[in-house]
């Protein structure tokens, strides 16, 4: 079994900056062979899209909307990884969401953080 445990969500003013972190716990196995570490968020009344993930060579993926405002990055040791978000507007509003595997059907996810951009 693999857990993700997420933290970090809140409400931010426009312009602010959140960190999210998610670290995972349970078989190493499977937190190694499972594929890319990351980010996905949805938005009411939106499907859920992908924000950053990062495999543990270190290939990175950013949704489109991100261009240059977040940077995801992982420590191995600890399977762990964060997203640094910046310059947080508030169509950044979302249940932020992390996952392991690759958002696929066989992938795991987390609980779910909020996070509130206020305008």
């Amino acid at each position: 079994q693999v857990q993700l445990v997420e933290s970090g969500g809140g409400l931010v003013q426009a312009g602010g900056s959140l960190r999210l972190s998610c670290a995972a716990s349970g078989s190493t196995f499977r937190i190694v062979t499972m594929g890319a570490m990351g980010w996905y968020r949805q938005a009411p009344g939106k499907q859920r899209e992908l924000v950053a993930s990062i495999t543990r060579g270190g290939s990175i993926n950013y949704g489109e909307f991100v261009k240059g405002r977040f940077a995801i990055s992982g420590d191995n040791a600890k399977n762990t990884v964060y997203l640094q978000m910046n310059s947080l507007r508030s169509e950044d509003t979302a249940v932020y969401y992390c996952n392991l595997g690759g958002g696929g059907g066989r992938s795991i996810w987390g609980q779910g953080t909020q996070v509130t951009v206020s305008s």
